[in-house]
């Protein structure tokens, strides 16, 4: 095997190859990248069992073959070559990287003991990538990360009527977020696929600027698996075994007791309240036609208190709810105000949950349908 590979694109196809290796690994030969070379292309591969990557570059193949390399190697590598054309060749076990005047010797790893690569045949929809790179950013916060109960460490995707939606829940909050989908066909309304959403973000930080996803959704007897395919790029995840919580029936049809809230005034005031907080405590919000009123008890060292401007409508109301779960809600808006809505309960002393959803101003509601439930804590009388 003997090519040559443009420095700076061999350095991003290596770390998106590496990327979603785990750190350690029981066995060393799942830490390697796969190079292939030949055609006038180098496909570079990485697959430890449970994901998979792969992408392919131009090359200058002088002679074809394949080799197996430490992948984290190549990436510290690949990053820190000069500015200058990058020459491969492989012999009797070793390969040998020059670049300038920088020469390195990598042992290859064998070949033949490497796991088969998941095979990709149709694809079930498109989806417009930077909406997708959105949505799972919202809603992957909501992802339980708990992996006693795997089912809920993942995020559901579910194929609907030209639409996709995206639902995680860790059993006290749910966050749903729907985008455009284009099937091609209606055989695949109704698939579903529950991804990790540690998997999931990943893929949406890298395949957000790529124009379009194509997503393929692979139900068979040998394995159940997602493939996201984008600019000759490729990455597989095993989906998660086992039946997804209904939670989306959890969400109300309508709400008249709400209150909207400029959203950055709201997280900096709940990250200034929540200083004096102990750890897991909760924070008290109280609504009315004067504002929002947020107060800490912390230790008997430390109190705090602030108000900021809402508009209500409907009943006063009073809530506590845990600053880091709110907090991540507030973030996955992405609209200048909030709208929180207060829903009720069949038991006066148990609060409903409360419901974050993205507002452009104070009358008018926000463009995407992003959803966050969140359950609040008893208050402390």
């Amino acid at each position: 095997m003997k090519f040559h590979v443009n420095r700076d694109v061999l350095s991003e196809a290596v770390s998106f190859a590496v990327k979603l290796l785990p750190q350690r690994t029981t066995q060393p030969i799942l830490s390697g990248v796969l190079l292939e070379a030949g055609d006038g292309v180098l496909v570079l591969s990485s697959f430890d069992y449970e994901v998979s990557s792969r992408t392919e570059i131009p090359a200058e193949v002088d002679e074809p073959g394949v080799a197996l390399v430490s992948g984290r190697l190549l990436a510290d590598i690949a990053s820190r070559l000069p500015n200058a054309p990058v020459n491969f060749s492989y012999d009797d076990g070793r390969i040998a990287v020059s670049c300038g005047s920088a020469k390195f010797t990598l042992l290859s790893m064998p070949v033949e003991e490497y796991p088969s690569l998941p095979q990709i045949d149709d694809r079930t929809g498109v989806l417009p990538a930077e909406d997708f790179a959105d949505a799972v950013s919202q809603v992957a916060v909501a992802a339980s990360r708990d992996d006693v109960t795997p089912v809920i460490t993942g995020v559901q995707l579910e194929v609907g009527d030209n639409k996709l939606s995206f639902v995680a829940t860790d059993r006290y909050r749910v966050a749903v977020r729907e985008i455009d989908w284009d099937s091609g066909t209606d055989s695949a309304e109704g698939a579903t696929a529950l991804v990790p959403a540690r998997t999931l973000s990943e893929i949406g930080k890298t395949f957000g600027h790529s124009g379009t996803i194509g997503v393929s959704i692979v139900h068979n007897d040998d394995r159940e698996l997602i493939a996201f395919t984008a600019d000759k790029r490729t990455v597989t995840s095993l989906l998660i075994k086992g039946n997804f919580p209904p939670v989306k029936r959890l969400f109300p049809e309508t709400v008249e007791n709400y209150a909207v809230v400029n959203t950055a005034e709201l997280v900096e005031a709940t990250r200034r309240v929540s200083l004096v907080l102990e750890r897991e405590a909760a924070l008290r919000f109280s609504f009315s036609i004067d504002g929002v009123t947020l107060e800490a008890t912390g230790s008997e060292q430390a109190q705090a208190s602030e108000t900021i401007d809402a508009h209500l409508v409907g009943d006063d109301t009073v809530v506590s709810l845990k600053p880091s779960f709110l907090l991540d809600g507030l973030g996955a808006v992405h609209s200048e105000f909030v709208r929180i809505s207060f829903t009720k309960t069949d038991n006066p002393n148990k609060p409903g949950p409360v419901l974050l959803t993205s507002q452009s101003s104070k009358d008018a509601p926000g463009s995407d349908n992003y959803r966050y439930l969140l359950q609040p804590n008893l208050l402390l009388r």
